[in-house]
């Protein structure tokens, strides 16, 4: 909440307070209460606001290298980052030289961008700061939207620049249509997604060329078949993030946790098993395992992984371990589909020309 007022007002109106306590900050804030009300719906439905991570939409390798070579084209232009979204999922991301968007400047920013109206009607041109990335100055971020859901968003410190990305997007609009990117996003949109009903549980199926973990494996025996609603072992719903690259990826919501109420309890439950993974006191903990009336919740971390997942009440613990592992497994063998790897550089060398508040 504190970073999507940075956002919108930069840290430096702190100033303000400092000059005069009493000063009213709400004027500064008029109009954007939907976007607080938007983001605080989020905390009961995305991982992104307790994981610090932020989610890919799932696309063929080739289809994002050509979403990736179309950004490309804003080389010329003074842009400091360019993204292409899908909802709150990335396509690609393309940054200037040395240059890192945290996922804790993408999760505000999208929300910002989806909960106001006036982005989707018209191209955009709005002042923005990125906390993470500098919480005491403004970017000015460039919108348009090319559907309903797909949308692309240039960021560049330049006030006078609009003109300059609209020609940009006009030519990345070009090549996305030819390349059928924007096709592919809609059709990823329908049908990419992650069942738990579609977890392997023949270990022959492995991939050959996922890269090998048995020093983290939990366990490496056989998994056995199991027939109760739901993925194998009553297995529910995952969330598992990568470390390395700070992306995470979610299952769909088995049935019997398909009420909107039930989701919400188990987000609430997923954000209590992360705070007391990471605890500092107590932790930081490698594994959990926790039976509560609802379901069992298991937790796992490495160095290279997290994985948050709710089974059946009834789940065995050993069965349960199994599953956990076949997951991770499954989700090393789609990776190139599930994560960018790597963000994209622009090919020319930034130079810092920061408008302040």
């Amino acid at each position: 909440m504190y970073g999507q007022m940075l956002l919108i007002l930069t840290k430096s109106v702190n100033r303000c307070f400092e000059k005069n306590p009493k000063f009213d900050m709400a004027p500064l804030l008029g109009g954007t209460d939907v976007v607080f009300r938007s983001l605080i719906h989020a905390f009961s439905w995305n991982p992104a606001t307790f994981l610090h991570a932020y989610t890919c939409l799932p696309l063929a390798q080739a289809t994002r290298q050509a979403a990736s070579t179309a950004l490309q084209d804003i080389a010329d232009s003074g842009v400091l980052f360019a993204l292409l979204m899908c909802d709150h999922k990335v396509i690609s991301l393309v940054g200037a030289q040395k240059a890192t968007l945290h996922p804790d400047d993408i999760l505000p920013l999208a929300n910002f961008i989806l909960s106001s109206e006036s982005f989707r009607t018209s191209e955009s041109f709005s002042p923005i700061c990125l906390p993470r990335y500098n919480p005491m100055a403004f970017l000015y971020a460039y919108v348009h939207f090319f559907d309903e859901n797909t949308y692309l968003t240039l960021l560049t410190p330049r006030s006078d620049a609009f003109y300059d990305l609209k020609d940009s997007r006009a030519r990345i609009q070009d090549v996305l249509l030819k390349s059928n990117v924007l096709l592919e996003v809609q059709r990823s949109l329908h049908e990419n997604v992650l069942h738990v009903e579609d977890v392997p549980i023949d270990l022959s199926s492995q991939s050959t060329s996922a890269p090998a973990q048995s020093s983290q494996g939990l366990n490496s025996q056989p998994l056995s078949s199991d027939e109760a609603i739901g993925g194998p072992a009553g297995l529910w719903h995952f969330v598992y993030k990568s470390v390395y690259l700070d992306q995470y990826v979610s299952s769909e919501f088995a049935l019997p946790i398909r009420n909107p109420k039930q989701q919400k309890r188990l987000y609430k439950a997923y954000q209590k098993v992360y705070a007391s993974m990471h605890d500092k006191a107590t932790g930081p903990h490698r594994t959990q395992f926790r039976r509560h009336e609802d379901y069992v919740m298991f937790s796992w971390i490495t160095q290279d992984f997290e994985l948050y997942a709710a089974f059946s009440p009834l789940a065995d613990k050993t069965q349960a371990i199994k599953v956990c592992n076949r997951v991770c497994q499954w989700i090393r063998d789609l990776q190139d589909t599930l994560f960018i790897h790597g963000e994209s550089t622009i090919a020319w060398q930034y130079h810092h020309c920061w408008g302040d508040v």
